[in-house]
């Protein structure tokens, strides 16, 4: 009886080490992931935020002559933007973009945590290469969207998606990721959405003015009123 006991608690002894083992391991690995991660502070160089938006510099899609500018600031960990370009982009490109209507720009707000920054490079290494899988990649990363509150939107995990996508050139890309290329760029836009009031995403600027909302009815009367003037 004695013996029995003792198998008993030696048994649950090991299972409770085994435990703080592996959450011991799994802290270690997030660390690993997080140290691999940029921050804002990290990114060093020159930023211009007094001349506003830089629409030379912003993934666009649209006619140069459209009578509209519209911007959409976005974070690839955003769920509310993960449905704003899951339900409502296409229609958008429709009403407005194929319509010669708007010009369309996006512009990074990466504020949710580091992989959002690590997200929002990789898409500007994609538009440096080409416009067209820009929109592509980007959509797939929404549609591949992991936890908001985790850390998914690694080098390895970005570079995967983009495998997927014919065109992409996949060693250019991991080495803008590494040399982390585009990171200033990312701090620019996010500064200088900042400045503008941006807040959160999904936001839209119509003509250098910002919408107090994302809502699609909303921002379409806000477009024709624009293209009435």
């Amino acid at each position: 009886m004695i013996k029995k006991r003792a198998v008993v608690i030696s048994f649950i002894i090991g299972s409770i080490l085994l435990f703080v083992l592996l959450i011991q391991i799994n802290q270690a690995q997030e660390s690993t992931k997080l140290a691999r991660l940029p921050n804002y502070t990290e990114i060093r160089g020159q930023i211009n935020i007094k001349e506003g938006i830089n629409y030379d510099k912003q993934p666009y899609m649209g006619a140069n002559d459209a009578k509209v500018k519209v911007v959409m600031f976005a974070d690839y960990k955003c769920p509310a933007c993960k449905n704003w370009e899951l339900n409502f982009l296409d229609q958008f490109k429709r009403d407005f973009v194929n319509t010669g209507k708007v010009k369309l720009y996006f512009m990074n707000f990466a504020f949710i945590d580091r992989d959002s920054i690590m997200a929002a490079s990789a898409g500007e290494a994609v538009a440096k290469q080409n416009m067209d899988l820009f929109w592509q990649y980007h959509r797939k990363i929404f549609e591949h969207q992991g936890d908001e509150s985790k850390i998914w939107a690694t080098p390895e995990y970005l570079l995967q998606l983009a495998e997927g996508i014919k065109g992409i050139d996949i060693k250019q890309l991991e080495q803008d990721l590494n040399e982390r290329t585009y990171m200033l760029d990312v701090k620019e836009d996010f500064k200088i959405a900042g400045s503008l009031g941006v807040n959160g995403t999904p936001k839209f600027i119509i003509n250098d003015v910002l919408l107090p909302t994302s809502d699609y009815n909303y921002l379409s009367e806000a477009i024709e009123l624009e293209i009435a003037k």
